[in-house]
């Protein structure tokens, strides 16, 4: 029997008409069979405050208790002045501490991105990473998902229509269920 793959996913961005909801949206109908993708809106989650790690706000806990039963995390990011939306470093933040329970640590992680411009949101794709560090976090390296010219890519009703993008959504997810076996293989 092949195991059953649960995936976070959550979209760095809190506007309703957003392409990387839309990325997220399609990484859902495009999973394999043997994989859930649960989708988590950012929306709600307070800015990070130090004097509340540890009595963290209800929406912080079900972020994070979210986060804490998943395999594997899929994350897509808008980029703002050539980095991450601050809403989705706030919650990384916020899952990241305090220290002693960071539910990101050791989480395999895939990132994807779209941006209304050429380049697709590669930088904040390399931000992102940056982030992940501190976090202890295992990204997947390839293959690299970046959706440009979204508005020509993404139609009214927020629905991906990039066929090449939906091959390398496919491609991202499968990586990651490779990745997350990897990862939890022991040694004997």
């Amino acid at each position: 029997m092949e195991k059953q793959f649960k995936i976070l996913a959550f979209a760095g961005s809190l506007r309703k008409g957003s392409y990387n909801k839309a990325l997220v949206r399609a990484a859902v109908e495009l999973s394999p069979a043997n994989v859930t993708i649960e989708i988590f809106d950012l929306e709600g989650i307070p800015p990070f405050n130090q004097d509340f790690e540890n009595s963290s706000p209800q929406r912080v806990k079900e972020f994070k208790e979210k986060i804490r039963n998943m395999d594997a995390l899929l994350i897509a990011t808008p980029e703002y002045n050539y980095s991450i939306p601050g809403v989705l470093k706030n919650a990384l933040d916020w899952a990241s501490r305090p220290f002693q329970d960071n539910v990101l640590k050791g989480k395999p992680v895939a990132i994807m991105s779209a941006s209304t411009g050429r380049f697709g949101g590669v930088r904040a794709q390399y931000h992102l990473r940056q982030s992940f560090v501190m976090a202890n976090m295992h990204p997947v390296n390839q293959p690299e998902v970046m959706l440009a010219a979204a508005t020509q890519n993404v139609d009214g009703n927020g629905k991906l229509t990039n066929e090449d993008t939906k091959k390398l959504i496919r491609q991202l997810i499968e990586a990651l269920i490779e990745w997350t076996n990897m990862l939890n293989c022991k040694p004997r």
